[in-house]
């Protein structure tokens, strides 16, 4: 068979960005994420590859680099909408404890369930195999969310959001006590965060002020690659990266808040909001084009033949079960009894197969199934499909109901000669 050429590989990036394009216009009208679209899509080229002899491929690399870009991406787009407004603040507050609370709870029982089904699996090792299902999927979220109550979105918005940040912390401090040898300690976490956190404001400052007075039009790719370099160099240095994005996110997205008093010398704010509006179209696009590529090619990546297994089916299943009952608790808790659709609105995506593919070697567990990953993906984005779908149609049978009212008939009856006479006189 003949190598495929630079011109092949345009045409299939091409389709796939235009079947990605349609499958987002099919999922504002069907509710159906266009994620689980493109993972089907994915499978689909991978028996067309495999039918065609073409096996030798490995894409966990590409996955690796395009799952890190993506990830920078989603949180700075979540974070540019975000409004820090004082009138938010509880419902921000209500949204951080969910997410906490809802990753620990979900990590520790998932954990107990891995431990119970892989009884060679040590209990550190379950808990960190464990950490990547158990975060909220903003990729697939924030997308999918844009039909619901303004309220119901930004709590979407936000708890999603931390979870990925949460979530991706507690995995790198897990992960960091295998690679080390001893386990890490909380105090050394939260030094990091606090580092990261100075660093984070410091550096957003300066980037918000240099690049209010570069004149050049090609400035906001650049601003991105700086945001990627300083992500990058956070990794080198161990620390918290995402913190970095997610501070710049907030600061150039609230700036007038951010600059104040003094400060507010510094903030030229026409400049400032040009930057804002460009980087929110750019970092829109680019989240589109690589959450696109990432669950394409992590469709290619995929075994089907693991969703027949029975142990797999099981764990998932019973792992699922934990998280749904988890989040009812919690948001019956915090929220109140108007809990739906927000209760299945809870699935796994992009954080997750990151994360499981960034689990070092020195704590990999050869008996864990990866179709454990794609059966909770699937399911939870199943899910959640499925409850949007029953709320927009219980909308529009609202909306149907209000419009087919009766209307009051108004009975006219002809004025008396004294209310004419009144009339006159007046």
């Amino acid at each position: 068979m003949e190598s495929f050429t630079s011109y092949d590989l345009i045409i299939g990036a091409s389709l796939i960005i235009i079947f990605s394009y349609l499958f987002g216009e099919l999922s504002k009208r069907t509710n159906i994420p266009s994620v689980l679209m493109l993972i089907v899509l994915g499978i689909l080229l991978k028996l067309g590859l495999d039918s065609a002899g073409v096996q030798d491929y490995d894409f966990i690399p590409i996955l690796q680099v395009i799952g890190t870009v993506g990830l920078i991406m989603i949180v700075l787009e979540a974070a540019l909408e975000l409004e820090l407004e004082r009138d938010k603040l509880v419902p921000i507050a209500k949204a951080f404890t969910i997410a906490l609370l809802c990753l620990l709870g979900s990590t520790y029982i998932a954990a107990l369930i891995l431990r119970y089904f892989l009884p060679d699996m040590t209990f550190e090792q379950a808990f960190l195999y464990a950490t990547p299902i158990s975060i909220l999927s903003s990729a697939i979220i924030i997308p999918s969310v844009n039909t619901l109550r303004k309220d119901k979105k930004e709590f979407h918005i936000y708890e999603s959001t931390f979870s990925d940040i949460i979530g991706i912390l507690m995995f790198y401090f897990l992960a960091g006590g295998f690679e080390s040898g001893a386990p890490s300690s909380p105090t050394s976490l939260f030094s990091n965060i606090i580092i990261t956190l100075v660093i984070s404001v410091i550096a957003s400052y300066i980037l918000v002020y240099l690049f209010q007075h570069i004149k050049s039009h090609v400035k906001l790719f650049l601003l991105i690659s700086v945001l990627l370099l300083l992500y990058a160099l956070g990794k080198k240095m161990h620390l918290s990266s995402l913190i970095i994005i997610l501070i710049f996110g907030l600061m150039i997205a609230n700036m007038e808040m951010f600059f104040k008093g003094r400060l507010a010398s510094f903030l030229h704010l026409e400049k400032a909001k040009s930057i804002y509006e460009g980087l929110h179209v750019i970092t829109m696009e680019t989240a589109f084009v690589v959450r696109t590529f990432f669950f394409v090619i992590f469709g290619l990546t995929i075994s089907l033949g693991s969703l027949l297994n029975f142990e797999v089916a099981m764990i998932s299943m019973l792992i699922m079960i934990s998280i749904y009952l988890i989040r009812y608790i919690l948001l019956r808790l915090f929220i109140g009894n108007n809990i739906h659709p927000q209760l299945y609105i809870a699935p796994r995506g992009l954080v997750t197969v990151l994360l499981f593919y960034a689990i070092p070697k020195e704590a990999f567990f050869p008996g864990f199934d990866p179709g454990i990953l794609l059966f909770i993906i699937i399911g939870t984005s199943l899910i959640m499909t499925y409850a949007l779908i029953k709320d927009k149609s219980k909308s529009m049978k609202a909306v149907n109901q209000a419009n087919d009212l009766p209307i009051e008939t108004i009975k006219w009856t002809p004025p008396s000669s004294d209310d004419i006479v009144s009339t006159k006189e007046h």
